[in-house]
């Protein structure tokens, strides 16, 4: 970290810590207004182009981010995508072994302190010592590639050390098992290096399914800070993609989107009476689901979550605890159903009805690019207050985004292409 570094990011913290002081910030209230959307094949193959027709969609949000007077330091950017399998079968022969044919892998993204080396092994070892605890094994560490030419001054200044541990089911549990403790390794993780005053360990994602490549970058930025991204072998069947804007809060690269399961755009106008609601809820909700391992999860949501991560860390648990990203969606941002039950096939009703009882809705303006690894979604909030347009193509891919023409596509290819309206979601079952 060169002198200027060490002298901005001292500076930024006093600035924060004065605000805070003074009443002026709290980051439970941070707020968003981004570009997000998504790119899925319909028939659930991975592709080489569904990737990079994400990139050329992030890239075209580029103007729904702000610059820093460097020129080169966005708030945040970020892609969401599968784990390309054929990519990490060479990673992991690189560490020393040969991957098993049909059993699953899993790859954690984690950011670790850059310059405090001790602090570095502190957090390997809470890792490892996590993964190890619920009988899995650890193929290795792997350090990702970065270009960090293509950064400004404030977000190298800043950028965490970012490794992948690659991580082998030997347990031969399904995938949604292995998904489900993954989730409870993460959050063991998170409590482990909170006790151990570790605060710079984020895993921006650990799952046998997908990967989150992200940080305080710009769009154009990402693909070419992870040249994983450009590698023939990275295939995906989806991307989401989210080009973040800082309206009242301070751009770090872990509040870069997409977050674990859903990328946002808006925000949570009744985060608090939302975050109580959990705080009083989440002992019923995560026994119910987690059993013995009810304890680890909680605190749900963690503190000092922006209205976003908070947003996505309740989806999370959802999904975790057996639903699908759509029926997570529908219990949390639901269309404004009560006036007019009547109007609607009564199943929707009952199912409304059963999801009010179950989870208080979170109001405010959202656009939402979500997904579990199987399903893949984009929806608006009940009033409709962000824009979400999508498009149908010949060749089987569906295009959904904050804006139009977000992918150039041939207009003759197009079997359909229209606005999301109030409420309203569409999903692809991959």
């Amino acid at each position: 970290m060169t002198t200027y570094d060490e002298n901005w990011k001292g500076e930024e913290e006093s600035r924060r810590a004065w605000l805070a002081e003074n009443g002026m910030y709290r980051d439970e209230y941070e707020h968003a207004s981004c570009g997000v959307g998504l790119v899925v094949s319909i028939d659930g193959k991975p592709s080489r182009k569904v990737v990079e027709n994400g990139i050329d969609a992030l890239k075209a949000v580029w103007h729904r981010g702000a610059v820093d007077a460097d020129g080169k330091t966005g708030d945040g950017a970020g892609i969401h995508v599968q784990i390309p399998r054929e990519f990490f079968n060479d990673q992991i022969r690189r560490t020393g072994h040969e991957p098993r044919e049909n059993e699953l892998m899993a790859v954690g993204q984690v950011f670790l302190p850059r310059t405090d080396f001790s602090a570095q092994e502190t957090c390997r070892t809470i890792v490892e010592t996590e993964v190890l605890k619920l009988g899995y094994y650890i193929y290795g560490w792997r350090g990702v590639p970065v270009n960090i030419e293509c950064l400004g001054e404030k977000a190298n200044a800043t950028r965490p050390e970012i490794e992948q541990i690659i991580i082998s089911n030997t347990k031969g549990v399904d995938e949604d098992t292995f998904e489900r403790e993954l989730y409870v390794i993460r959050r063991r993780i998170e409590k482990a290096a909170a006790a151990q005053g570790v605060r710079e360990l984020y895993l921006a994602s650990l799952s046998c399914r997908s990967i989150i490549y992200k940080g305080m970058m710009l769009a154009e930025q990402v693909a070419e800070f992870y040249p994983d991204l450009k590698d023939e072998r990275f295939e995906s069947a989806f991307a989401i993609y989210h080009q973040r804007y800082s309206t009242n809060t301070f751009p770090q690269w872990w509040l870069a989107q997409p977050f674990r399961m859903l990328a946002h755009n808006g925000e949570i106008n009744t985060l608090k009476g939302n975050l109580n609601w959990m705080k009083s809820h989440e002992i019923r909700m995560a026994s119910s689901a987690f059993g013995d391992l009810a304890e680890d999860i909680k605190p749900i949501v963690p503190h000092g979550s922006s209205d976003s991560a908070a947003l996505d860390s309740v989806f999370e648990v959802l999904v975790r605890a057996g639903r699908s990203a759509p029926m997570a969606k529908v219990m949390l941002v639901p269309e404004a159903w009560s006036k007019q039950s009547g109007e609607m096939p009564s199943a929707w009703a009952d199912m409304y009805s059963y999801a009010n009882s179950v989870v208080e809705p979170w109001d405010g303006p959202a656009a939402l690019a979500m997904t579990d690894g199987r399903w893949v979604a984009a929806g608006l909030d009940r009033n409709g207050l962000r824009p979400m347009r999508y498009v149908v193509t010949g060749d089987g891919l569906v295009i959904a985004g904050s804006e139009a023409g977000m992918v150039p596509t041939d207009e003759a290819s197009v079997i359909e292409k229209g606005a999301l309206g109030p409420g309203q979601m569409l999903a692809v079952d991959m």
